[in-house]
This record gives C-alpha cells, structure tokens and sequence, in this order.
C-alpha cells in the first residue's frame, strides 16, 4: 500500500507557522532565502507584521522590498520600525526610490527621515528634491558607472569591478570627458565583445539620447517607449551628466499617471491614497468639487427646459424625447472625449493633430447620429400607430424632428468631447479634466437648445 505525498506547504503558510515563535534567527532565515517578489507578497497579506517583516531582513534584500510596496504600506513600516533600523532602510534605498518615498510625506516628517541619512546620502536626496515636482531630476539616480573616452577597454572593465555594485545598472555604460560633459553611452556588449586595448572613442559613435533635468517626466515615459531604452542619461543644460533615470522607475511613474487620469475621467479629483486605506471624509472632499460642478452645469438644463415651457405646453409629446436626446449627446461625447484623452495618453495623437481629429470626428458623428436618427424616426413612427392619441396626426413631423435633433445631438457631442481635451492641453491644462461626466453636462444643455429649435422649425404652425 502506498502512503500519500504530503503537499508542500505554501509560503504564506509555513510565514504562519514560523511567525508567532518570535524566534527571529530562523524567521530572518526563512525570509531572507524568499524571492524578493514572494516577501512583498507576504507583507501584502499579513499587513500587521509588515514592519516585523522587513526589520527582520538583511539590510540590503528589506530596500528591495520596500520600494515596490505600496506607498501607504512603506508609511506604515516607517513608522513601525526602531529609529535605527528606519535610517539603516532608508541609506539603503537607491536615491530615486528614496525621493519618490520621502515626497509622498508632509515636510516635517521629511525633515526628521533627511537627518537619518548618511551625510552623502542626505547630500543627493536633498538635491533630488530641490528639482520641481513631476520633472524627471526627481526620478534620476547618480548610482551609474561613467567612463572617460580615452579609457581602454581593459581599464572600462576594471572600473566597473571597483564600483558596479553600487550602481543602478552595468548594462549601459556613459562615456565623459574631462569637464564631465556627455559624450555619449555604450553597451556593456560592445565592451565585452571588443578587444582590451581598444579605446573608448574608436566604439562609440557620438549620436545618443538624453534627458533633460527638468523634463517632465511623461517626457521621458515617451522616450523610453519611442526608443526601447533599459535607461537613459540625464543632461543639465551645460551637457552635464548628472544622472541616470531606469524604466522601472518610468513605468511606476506611467501606472501613476494612468490611474490618475482614470479617475478624472471618472470626475473625481486623483486619489493619492490606495481607496481603502482613505479617510471617508478626505474621499468626500475629493469627489465634492466635481459632483457641485456638475450639479449646476446640469441646472442649466431645467433653465433651458423653462425657456421652452411654452413649446412643452402646447406639444407635451416633446417632453417625452428629452432623455433620449441628451442621453444620446452625452454618450456621444463620453465616448469621443474618452478615446481622445487615452490616445493623447500614450502619445498617439497632440495638439498639432485637432484638425484631423475634428475631420474624424465630424465624419464619425455624422455616421453615428444618422444611425441613432433613423432609429429614432422608426420608433415615433411605429409608436404613433399604437398610441395615436399621444402622437397625433403629425407624428411624421415629429419623428423627423426626433431624428434631425439626434443627428445634430450626437454630431455636437462627438466635437465637443474630442476638441475639449485638446483645447485643454493647449491652455496647460490636464486633458483628463475633460471628464466624461463634464461633457455630458455639457451636451446636455445644449442638446436641449438644439432639440428644441429643431422641433420649433418642423412643428411650427402645427403643434406648436
């Protein structure tokens, strides 16, 4: 008779096993022979013993595992561990990854963590700090290997053996001259392929890509991605290379961004915590200003439904299209503002790109109201022979009116929703405010000036 193999134990189970014997020699064992991966897992999960978790790691393998946690989890670890342990973290973190940590704090907090640092450490941290928000100096690191042009081959490879580990990256390598300006960068391939008494300057070819200190940083996500970098130098405008930025730290930035913009489109302010983890009545100011904006925009609406009272009352029958024709202008723009904000996103179309998109739009928005118009000319049509009386003997007129107002509607929301990211872009602002819910209040009123001028000129001398 054979015995049945026992199944392994799960990570998280044999972390709950070990946990509570506070036996910290063979807990620090354990986590420390974990993938970095399978440890922020764990910190995930048993979000209690969070603190315990990295405090019992090596000091080096616990800076691993902080900085792809969540923000709000690195607080609460901060917070948690002893002073000493705390500073130890934070030398440890790569300076990007520390300044991205240290500016999601309040100032005084941030002066205290800045007095842990080693005085190098402070020294590179402060600088970081000291460039705008959102600009790519705030997600440089100086941790890179630089080479001087007349090198060898043999003494490039000497060097990187004295200082690459601490450095973010070996697999490009920056080349300098004596002022340390840039001169260009160059694959640790190329260094390792080429003969050791070739010189640096007879392998590079003098044409690279770069950064701008003060770029914004959505400047640099769109030069990763048009060039297919693992990283790239960072210039002042002297040509000095002052740092490197990696594409970890640009897609953590691009995550950012995109939820962010998905917020807004959702017409809320951007969320700078995790939802959860949000006190309610900072998450009612957040969605407060948006919900009062767009409750008088849509005000607007029964001041233009006033203004046309005296049309409503002679032909009550208009009043029962109203939703389906400010619905129908709201989609439309809800659709079109939406497609144009994530294309302008990812870099697919800019401001210099309106008039083709206006011509699609237009295009697009005369398909889509000729559509929506037909149906809505077939609708008052067959309704009018089941309920004559609410039709009356000029239910073609009427459909008619139903369906130009459609086609004009949806043509007007399909513009709206396209031009006004656009236009915002243009005056500075974030496209993203271009919310869906703004232009269909928006579409709203003046769907209703459009329905009603319309219905006006067929119905005139008729019903109305």
């Amino acid at each position: 008779m054979t015995e049945d193999l026992e199944t392994p134990a799960s990570i998280s189970e044999q972390f709950a096993s070990i946990i509570h014997l506070e036996d910290k020699l063979r807990i620090r064992e354990f986590l420390n022979n974990q993938n970095i991966s399978d440890v922020a897992e764990l910190v995930d999960e048993f979000d209690e013993f969070a603190s315990q978790i990295i405090g019992n790691m090596s000091t080096h393998r616990a800076a691993s595992v902080f900085k792809i946690l969540d923000t709000s989890v690195q607080k609460q670890i901060i917070q948690e561990l002893p002073p000493l342990k705390s500073a130890e973290l934070l030398n440890e973190l790569p300076a990007d990854d520390r300044t991205s940590f240290l500016e999601e704090l309040p100032s005084e907090v941030v002066k205290e963590l800045i007095k842990t640092l080693d005085p190098e450490e402070r020294k590179i941290t402060l600088s970081l700090l000291g460039y705008p928000e959102g600009s790519v100096g705030r997600l440089m690191t100086p941790d890179y290997i630089a080479v001087n042009a007349d090198w060898t081959m043999t003494e490039v490879l000497d060097h990187i053996r004295e200082v690459g580990r601490e450095s973010e990256t070996i697999d490009v390598i920056y080349v300098v001259n004596d002022k340390g300006e840039f001169v260009d960068d160059m694959r640790i391939r190329d260094v390792i392929m080429t003969s050791p008494d070739k010189v640096v300057s007879d392998i590079i070819d003098y044409r690279y890509i770069a950064l701008n200190v003060n770029d914004d940083q959505e400047v640099a996500n769109q030069t990763f991605k048009m060039n297919n970098r693992v990283a790239l130098p960072v210039l002042d405008d002297q040509n000095i290379l002052l740092g490197i930025v990696t594409i970890d730290d640009v897609l953590w930035v691009a995550n950012e961004e995109f939820s962010e913009d998905m917020q807004r489109i959702g017409g809320t302010e951007a969320l700078d915590e995790p939802y959860l983890e949000m006190p309610i009545f900072k998450l009612f100011q957040k969605r407060i200003v948006w919900m009062v904006v767009l409750f008088i925009g849509e005000m607007l609406t029964a001041s233009a439904m006033g203004y046309f009272e005296d049309e409503i009352a002679k032909a009550v029958v208009l009043a029962l299209f109203v939703p389906l024709i400010i619905s129908s202008g709201g989609n439309s723009g809800s659709q079109a503002s939406t497609l144009i904000i994530q294309a302008m996103a990812v870099g697919e179309i800019t401001i210099s790109d309106w008039w083709r998109v206006l011509k699609r739009e237009i295009i697009s928005g005369l398909l889509l109201g000729t559509v929506l118009g037909i149906i809505g000319f077939a609708r008052v049509i067959v309704w009018s022979q089941f309920f004559p009386e609410v039709y009356g003997i000029y239910y073609i007129q009427l459909g008619a009116a139903v369906g130009i107002s459609l086609m004009g509607v949806v043509l007007w929301g399909t513009i709206s929703g396209s031009m006004l990211p656009i236009f915002l872009k243009r005056a500075g602002a974030d496209p993203a405010v271009s919310s869906a819910p703004f232009v269909a209040t928006l579409v709203d009123v003046t769907g209703l000036i459009i329905y009603f001028s319309v219905a006006y000129l067929f119905l005139r001398g008729l019903m109305l």
